[in-house]
């Protein structure tokens, strides 16, 4: 189980954590998704990788 992160005396949530993870996850993946070109895939791509970044969240959340 995770337990709160304590910064400076501050009590962090696992969710900022987890949501911090998350986007440099979904930031290591850009190039790749650029390669792959996956904004031709999808008709609005913003939405789209905000998708993905629930979507890892989510995963993250769940299997740690």
């Amino acid at each position: 189980m995770f337990h709160d992160l304590t910064i400076g005396g501050v009590l962090v949530s696992p969710f900022v954590v987890y949501a911090a993870a998350a986007l440099a996850i979904l930031l290591c993946l850009r190039p790749l998704l650029r390669l792959v070109r996956f904004e031709r895939v999808f008709a609005n791509p913003p939405l789209a990788e905000a998708g993905l970044y629930v979507c890892i969240l989510a995963l993250l959340i769940v299997l740690v």
